[in-house]
């Protein structure tokens, strides 16, 4: 669920909904973007404060980690901090640091690292820089799994991973010769893949637009024939 503001009530729903049709909340899988801290940073979209908005998300992951413990409760998102205008530097370093805080978080409420910590996953932006973005993720990789094992003392092998989902860059495509923007996503994507990324979105060359038409189809339909 790509939400953040409005995450708890969502789920809310969600898990109503699966209660009314009797499936068992340890059975559902699914993520929420769940980031709050990006909202302040980037796309402004916030309903509380700091300080509340971190408490209602150290409780939805200290709810799902004991009543719906394969879901995946926070998605920490530097795509739309990139997407800000932000280098990929500072796109790194921002992300880190707010699921960093998440983390520290729920240690301050007396939660268990290596219980909560395997389902918190990220969400990175794929820029052009081919080489800058690939070494972006497996910095990003290399920095969450020292941190997690020698400041916070994670002990389980999944605590130390740096699962992500990759989209390619929106703010790149253009809308004057949009055939370019496949070249472009497409480079974009494979710096994901060169970074390891578990996840990759190939945005719609046309999505700026905000229409899609026949034409893409008929260009794959060419291209793979």
């Amino acid at each position: 669920m790509t939400i953040n503001s409005p995450a708890a009530m969502i789920f809310a729903f969600y898990l109503a909904v699966a209660q009314k049709q009797g499936v068992d909340f340890k059975s559902l899988r699914g993520t929420l973007q769940n980031d709050i801290l990006k909202e302040y940073i980037a796309q402004k979209e916030y309903i509380y404060p700091p300080h509340p908005s971190m408490r209602i998300i150290v409780d939805m992951i200290e709810y799902c980690t004991t009543e719906v413990p394969q879901w995946n409760p926070v998605s920490v998102s530097g795509y739309h901090i990139r997407e800000a205008g932000s280098t990929s530097v500072q796109e790194l370093a921002y992300t880190l640091a707010d699921g960093f805080a998440y983390i520290e978080a729920c240690m301050e409420r007396g939660m268990d690292i290596d219980e909560f910590a395997p389902r918190i996953s990220f969400f990175f932006n794929s820029h052009l820089d081919f080489f800058e973005e690939i070494a972006k993720f497996r910095a990003a990789r290399r920095i969450y799994a020292k941190r997690m094992k020698e400041r916070y003392g994670a002990k389980n092998p999944r605590s130390w991973w740096l699962r992500f989902h990759t989209q390619t860059a929106g703010c790149t495509l253009t809308a004057q010769q949009p055939e370019n923007n496949i070249v472009r996503t497409a480079f974009q994507a494979l710096a994901a893949v060169m970074g390891a990324r578990n996840h990759c979105i190939q945005i719609q060359w046309m999505k700026h637009l905000h229409f899609r038409v026949k034409k893409p189809l008929k260009l794959l339909s060419e291209r793979s024939n």
